[in-house]
């Protein structure tokens, strides 16, 4: 086994040799309930392995790239810990849209036509889930129980780690040109407002008292006071996994390709690189990369990559005070400790398609249309532009809970567009499932066996 070490940007810990390492995990393994290899390093995989660490447990995880890194959906996030985020991306009436989607290549959501005949079974399945209020309500109830609390989970996990400037719980807002552009989304907010979610409602002289710097063409506005945001998406992910290191947690550079399972008991993670890396539980956070790895444990699950892109501007002379969505662009904005972030844009292309910086040239331009103040003549060397891949299910919901084979298998991936925001929560019951304990939220709607159910 080959443990990666990494340059010490957050902790400034001082790198224990590899050997060392090693020696250390394999003694103090002796002592501990389970061995539990961790498939992926973003925030759903760095969260669990503390809490599971947090459990008295041994804890491997197995990732390619470096935790934090620009590899991962986290890095790219909004910064969003948007705990009001139950709506799923499918609602009633977005069938209609889809001629729309398929010949607009540059709209808030596209679907390249090589890609179409691929991600047609689960296109199906994603406008069904949200073919009725009823259906989005459901979902809404599931995935409240996961949000809820999430902004002080995180102020938690980052003074654990060091950190506590980048978790800030000041609220998020949702801005319109007019109120009655609220009102036509009045059914979403009828649905969050059931299951617990208030706002503030902001008048037109009220978000430019807030928001001095935002176009006027935006009167009205939502003030979510229970949600949060997060300054550095990826330097957080970083000192998260500094805490883990430090607490135990052995770091393999490498990329899991299947689990080997025996009588129904875990035996091995195979790895491309490093051969076997023997464990007796296992946790499948790989993001868009878990449908395998559920495979191999014995689940088909219809997962697909919502490729997301953001743009940073470095140093903008104006921004905003407040996070905020933007009901007409369809993007968040989040002043970041790297500059002014924005993020969205949904494209079915699959994984391996090369990105369409077009998608990001419309969030910039967004920028310079919402905020007068942005220099128009940007240097290209203010301007970062980053592509992921949000791992999303056609439900809107994640997949937690056991396999279908062993229960020596945890999954926890397919949170879309929550997987920053919900990982606390996540990580938490991860543990607990590991454990042995009931969960401290039903998890039975995250189930992977409902995509079992609904085939037959």
């Amino acid at each position: 086994m080959i443990v990666l070490l990494r340059s010490d940007r957050v902790s400034g810990a001082r790198s224990i040799p590899a050997e060392q390492q090693i020696a250390t995990s394999k003694a103090t393994t002796l002592n501990k309930k389970h061995r539990v290899a961790i498939l992926g390093g973003g925030a759903i995989g760095i969260v669990s392995a503390l809490e599971i660490l947090r459990a008295g447990h041994a804890v491997t995880i197995i990732e390619p790239g470096e935790p934090g890194g620009p590899q991962a959906a986290s890095y790219g996030n909004a910064g969003w810990l948007s705990s009001h985020s139950v709506i799923p991306p499918s609602e009633p009436g977005i069938w209609k849209k889809v001629p729309g989607y398929l010949i607009d290549p540059l709209g808030p959501l596209a679907i390249r036509w090589r890609y179409l005949p691929k991600i047609a079974p689960w296109l199906m399945r994603y406008l069904l889930s949200g073919f009725t209020a009823a259906r989005v309500e459901r979902t809404a109830r599931a995935l409240r129980p996961l949000l809820v609390g999430a902004p002080g989970l995180h102020k938690s996990l980052a003074a654990e780690a060091g950190v506590p400037h980048l978790i800030e719980q000041a609220g998020v807002m949702h801005i319109f040109h007019s109120r009655a552009d609220f009102e036509a989304a009045r059914v979403a907010w009828e649905i969050r407002r059931k299951v617990g979610i208030t706002w503030l409602e902001l008048s037109g002289d009220e978000l430019r008292q807030r928001e001095p710097d935002l176009d006027r063409r935006y009167t009205f506005g939502l003030l979510v006071e229970e949600a949060g945001r997060c300054r550095n998406p990826g330097a957080y992910v970083a000192a998260l996994a500094d805490l883990a290191r430090a607490r135990g947690a052995v770091f393999v550079g490498d990329k899991a390709v299947r689990l080997r399972i025996e009588a129904g008991r875990l035996v091995s993670v195979v790895t491309a690189a490093h051969g076997e890396i023997a464990c007796d539980r296992a946790v499948i956070c790989a993001g868009a990369h878990s449908q395998p790895l559920a495979a191999s444990a014995g689940d088909r699950v219809p997962l697909e990559s919502e490729r997301g892109y953001h743009v940073v501007i470095a140093n903008p002379p104006v921004g905003l005070r407040t996070s905020a969505m933007a009901s007409d662009t369809k993007m968040v904005i989040n002043a970041t400790d790297s500059g002014l972030r924005a993020a969205g844009q949904v494209e079915f292309a699959g994984l391996d398609a090369a990105p369409d910086w077009r998608r990001a040239d419309i969030l910039r331009d967004n920028l310079l249309g919402m905020f007068p103040g942005l220099p128009r003549d940007l240097a290209a060397s203010r301007i970062k532009v980053w592509m992921g891949h949000r791992p999303s299910t056609p439900d809107g919901l994640p997949v937690i809970g056991h396999a279908r084979s062993t229960e020596d298998v945890v999954y926890a991936f397919g949170h879309g567009h929550v997987g920053l925001v919900s990982s606390a929560r996540t990580g938490r019951v991860v543990a607990q499932l590991i454990d042995g304990r009931e969960p401290e939220i039903p998890v039975a709607p995250f189930a992977a066996t409902r995509f079992r159910r609904r085939g037959r």
